[in-house]
């Protein structure tokens, strides 16, 4: 079978709290204790569901966000990350017609799926209904006849005779009962203020969950079935993503290539979770040595790092933990004031502040941060007002927000980013060979953001010698 034809399901749902997440890990666990090669993707920018896909089938769980990459790229990152699989299960983000606000479609499940060509079943919350699920069933079936609505999972049914009444309903609907799974609170994942906790942060009671889950799908779904519906899929004519490909061009316009291999340490561990998993293979393709360490653990850096990430996590969660290793964080400072690129997302920006909720940290940034009440959420587009390590002046991105803190003040005398939508306003800070934002950015939209860091960071190793 060529890569084009690899067997695919997405995974949707009327609405957002339908059981996606369940149902999509818990199908990812079965097929893969079933000796599967299965290949996990979530729709959207969400971080933390791919955690939970990645523990279920021990590979990178892999985004699909039309809106930060381009519809254009969907169906090569999805052949990129399904390589060599035997199946892969996308999961739906929202309800499956809902996308991005104000444009149509756009990122929405519904648009990925026509993308991939890929059968959807729809996850529905039967908790209190019976002879309706039906009718909600026929309304999706029926609303875009581009989107091939193929089964049904029941969700949350009370009892033998509730089912029994569900799939008498169900038969009038042309929509086959792939699935009906009981009510249980088991194999629960905990949330707190961003949703689901991350799966770096319980990784044992996570195991334990994503293993009852395959459990509960072996019980109530009808894989065989399933399965036959994912490898019904024609071919995508499109080839995978390559991030050398990507990258050539950025290198082609370089007025400086030096030799040099760069060492990049990328933060991790329970406070650094949100990463896509294409931004340390564009760093590696580009050049770099990649090395994970964990801020909460480690009192130095990875030695000899010219270059540092800090992507997203909860460090507000883990804020008296990070201050007090006072060794990592000096050391962060040191790097940052040698003009050393750092590129620092959200929880990055947060540890490079004074202080978060009175917490000292880095001290790179002269800004404080603190907890609200209010969720910061939503598309953005941006644009680099001025060259730095990261990216070109006027470089235009699409990325996301996503946090409950507040930055005081948010941006500073050369900010990251002057956003143009949803509103106009500058945000971030970029100061010296610092970049550091609220801004969630795909690099695979842009590689060469990953190709700019690893020259800054080349160019550091090879006036050291």
């Amino acid at each position: 079978m060529s890569g084009g034809a690899v067997p695919r399901l997405v995974i949707a749902a009327p609405a957002s709290g339908a059981g996606k997440t369940t149902v999509a890990t818990g199908l990812m666990a079965a097929f893969t204790e079933a000796g599967l090669a299965v290949s996990p993707h979530k729709v959207g920018p969400d971080y933390i569901d791919p955690g939970y896909h990645s523990l279920a089938t021990g590979r990178p769980g892999r985004n699909l966000d039309a809106f930060l990459c381009g519809t254009d790229r969907i169906a090569p990152l999805f052949l990129h990350g399904a390589a060599g699989a035997d199946l892969a299960v996308v999961e739906g983000v929202m309800g499956l017609f809902d996308g991005a606000s104000d444009r149509g479609e756009l990122s929405s499940t519904a648009q990925v799926a026509k993308v991939l060509r890929a059968p959807v079943v729809l996850v529905v919350d039967a908790s209190s209904q019976s002879r309706s699920v039906a009718a909600l069933v026929h309304g999706f079936a029926s609303w875009d006849p581009e989107v091939r609505l193929a089964g049904v999972i029941l969700n949350k049914v009370g009892s033998d005779r509730h089912e029994q009444l569900l799939r008498e309903a169900m038969d009038s609907s042309g929509v086959p009962v792939l699935g009906a799974l009981r009510r249980d609170g088991r194999a629960g994942t905990p949330s707190r203020h961003l949703g689901l906790v991350p799966v770096a942060e319980r990784r044992a009671e996570a195991l334990e969950s994503v293993s009852e889950l395959a459990a509960r799908i072996r019980e109530g779904c009808d894989l065989p079935a399933l399965l036959a519906l994912a490898r019904s899929v024609p071919e995508l004519p499109d080839a995978p993503w390559d991030p050398a490909a990507e990258l050539a061009p950025a290198a082609e316009q370089s007025t400086a290539a030096p030799s040099a291999r760069p060492l990049i340490a990328v933060a991790g561990g329970a406070a650094f979770t949100f990463s896509y998993a294409e931004h340390a293979e564009l760093l590696a393709v580009a050049g770099a040595e990649v090395v994970p360490f964990d801020p909460l653990r480690d009192e130095r850096l990875p030695p000899g790092a010219q270059g540092l990430v800090i992507g997203g996590g909860f460090p507000e969660v883990y804020a008296p933990e990070l201050s007090a290793n006072a060794p990592l964080r000096a050391a962060v400072a040191e790097l940052a004031a040698s003009g050393a690129p750092v590129s620092a997302e959200c929880a990055g920006l947060l540890y490079l502040s004074r202080s978060i909720d009175g917490k000292p940290m880095c001290g790179v940034l002269p800004a404080e941060a603190r907890m609200t009440e209010r969720l910061t959420l939503g598309y953005r587009e941006a644009v680099a007002l001025g060259d730095n390590v990261l990216a070109a002046a006027g470089t235009r991105v699409r990325g996301h927000e996503f946090h409950r803190t507040v930055l005081e003040p948010g941006a500073g005398a050369d900010p990251a980013w002057g956003q143009t939508h949803p509103e106009r306003r500058v945000e971030g800070f970029v100061a010296g060979g610092v970049h550091a934002s609220y801004l969630h950015v795909h690099w695979a939209a842009e590689p060469s953001l990953a190709g700019r860091l690893v020259a800054s960071a080349a160019r550091i190793a090879a006036a050291r010698g």
